[in-house]
């Protein structure tokens, strides 16, 4: 079998593709999407020997039969179910330390994330400091929107008249 330190990459890569996409995951256990990501990421699925349907059969195979994770003892079965089917030229163990190489020190890789960009007409519509009339209140000098401050004018309903101008200045004018 593969060496320990092989083996310490190999649980590595297997913490980092269990925890990815999901906040709550512990790295103990890993889910089928995430099974069929690292197959996908680490080039163990080829499209011609080796499928995503055999890697969702793989992934039902190793698991129990109530459970929806496998852990990473079934991790490296189900890497042994597969490890034939992707290197068919080389015997059982040789396959299963290929295979093992392929996924070792791998972590999930973010293909397709889409950044904002602000472009043409977008930068100058989202740009406050060329915002005209009532619209520029709605913005403090930093480009913040104020809040609910910005769009409505707050009236102060304390007094015993409301929206009395001069509320708590009675007493001022009244000497005793």
């Amino acid at each position: 079998m593969a060496g320990s330190t092989e083996m310490a990459a190999l649980e590595e890569s297997f913490r980092k593709f269990a925890i990815y996409g999901d906040t709550k995951a512990t790295g103990q256990e890993m889910n089928g999407k995430n099974w069929a990501k690292l197959c996908k990421d680490c080039k163990v699925t080829d499209g011609k020997s080796v499928t995503s349907t055999d890697v969702d059969i793989v992934f039902s195979k190793v698991k129990g039969k109530t459970a929806r994770v496998i852990n990473y003892e079934e991790f490296k079965k189900a890497l042994e179910e597969l490890a034939p089917k992707r290197f068919k030229d080389k015997s059982k163990e040789e396959a299963y330390e290929a295979i093992c190489q392929l996924v070792a020190g791998k972590e999930p890789i973010n293909v397709g994330v889409t950044k904002a960009k602000t472009v043409g007409a977008v930068e100058r519509l989202t740009d406050t400091s060329k915002y005209t009339g009532s619209h520029k209140e709605r913005f403090d000098e930093s480009g913040k929107g104020k809040g609910k401050s910005g769009r409505e004018n707050i009236v102060d309903n304390s007094g015993y008249v409301s929206a009395y101008k001069n509320a708590g200045t009675y007493d001022a004018k009244v000497k005793k």
